[in-house]
């Protein structure tokens, strides 16, 4: 499938629905060795003058080893057709199993980054600064800690600038 490079200026969507409701694989590898991961945690946004990503994983995901290895990575949004193989991606690890063989997604390379060729929008990102989230940060009492993280290991959070910018011709 072919990909046309935009300017971000293009872009006309809810970020709250394009990543809070129909998700985003990242992505991150080479076309020899790479993972991607469902997410639904994310902000689009300006910071430092440059227009940016952030996405939170997880140090027990597969795909933070990939990450932490790599400059850039990708945020690809599909249609809903496509929803059973982002629920998968999300819900499966890349140690186990091949994400794209078991969904049928077919991975392209795009600006030397890992995406797919049924994506209907990438976003191609360079890592910029990461932080871990810990709990000691929270500033409110409402249960967060709990409920989103109980024994599971604290996010890191990667700000990404957007450097390339692709939607399905």
């Amino acid at each position: 499938m072919a990909f046309r490079k935009i300017d971000i200026s293009e872009l006309s969507f809810n970020p709250f629905d394009k990543i809070g409701k129909q998700w985003m694989l990242i992505t991150c590898g080479n076309s020899d060795k790479y993972n991607t991961m469902t997410a639904s945690w994310g902000q689009l946004g300006v910071l430092w003058n440059k227009n940016v990503l952030t996405c939170y994983i997880r140090p027990n995901r597969y795909t933070y080893e990939f990450i932490e290895k790599e400059e850039c990575f990708t945020a690809s949004f599909f249609g809903e057709e496509y929803r059973k193989a982002l629920s998968f991606c999300g819900s499966h690890s890349g140690r186990d199993c091949n994400k794209a063989k078991e969904t049928g997604l077919t991975s392209a390379e795009i600006d030397g980054c890992i995406s797919f060729s049924e994506a209907e929008l990438i976003l191609v990102c360079r890592k910029l600064y990461s932080y871990d989230l810990q709990e000691s940060g929270f500033l409110t009492n409402d249960g967060i800690p709990n409920q989103f993280f109980g024994s599971d290991p604290y996010h890191r959070a990667y700000i990404s600038e957007i450097v390339g910018v692709y939607v399905k011709e």
